[in-house]
């Protein structure tokens, strides 16, 4: 049995970071972790998450997956990010969840634990590297070990070549090569995490 205790926390607006991170909750269980599936709050006004159908539907298919919590980060000795760009940068969602963290963060709770992150955008080069890099900004202040895919597995190559993290393109199906990739990140996650608990 793994010592990994791992939060995949996730934001999303039209369902694909939510695809994203269930893929890589169930390849970190296989690999041994205690996973915790969590969603960031969403913050948007009600009308206009109604104003679109897609976010209207992801937010009701979400409703019943547990809300992150500063508890949850310091119970866990992993973390595994996923949110869309917005800009360039993570949504405000997460960001107002990051925010909550001072208080875990000035006793460092949050700190020598491994973390990675994978993103989304509507096109191929919509500031997926910019987001990823942003969050690893964050990351560095806490203290924690980043775990980025790099290129140690075919599988990162074939799915786009983002050795920052996994990085989808929306709308684009979840295939055999999207998948291996999103589960090589998450399973090398649970090793390194494995390593700093031992």
């Amino acid at each position: 049995m793994s010592n990994v205790k791992l939060a995949v926390i996730f934001y999303s607006t039209y369902s694909t970071n939510f695809q994203m991170a269930k893929i890589a909750a169930e390849a970190a269980k296989a690999a041994g972790a205690d996973v915790r599936l969590l969603r960031v709050a969403e913050t948007a006004p009600e009308a206009a998450v109604n104003s679109q159908d897609g976010w209207k539907a992801t937010v009701a298919a979400t409703a019943d997956i547990p809300v992150a919590t500063p508890e949850d980060m310091e119970w866990a000795n992993a973390y595994l990010f996923s949110a869309p760009t917005r800009f360039g940068q993570a949504p405000s969602q997460l960001r107002a969840f990051i925010d909550t963290l001072g208080g875990k963060w000035s006793t460092g709770a949050l700190a020598n634990k491994a973390v990675t992150a994978m993103t989304s955008a509507a096109n191929p080069h919509g500031g997926q590297e910019a987001t990823l890099l942003g969050l690893y900004t964050t990351f560095m202040h806490w203290g924690s070990v980043i775990v980025a895919p790099g290129f140690t597995d075919a599988a990162v190559a074939a799915a786009g070549g983002n050795p920052y993290g996994y990085s989808h393109t929306q709308g684009k199906e979840f295939g055999e090569a999207e998948t291996a990739a999103i589960s090589h990140q998450a399973k090398r996650l649970v090793s390194i995490a494995a390593k700093l608990a031992a």
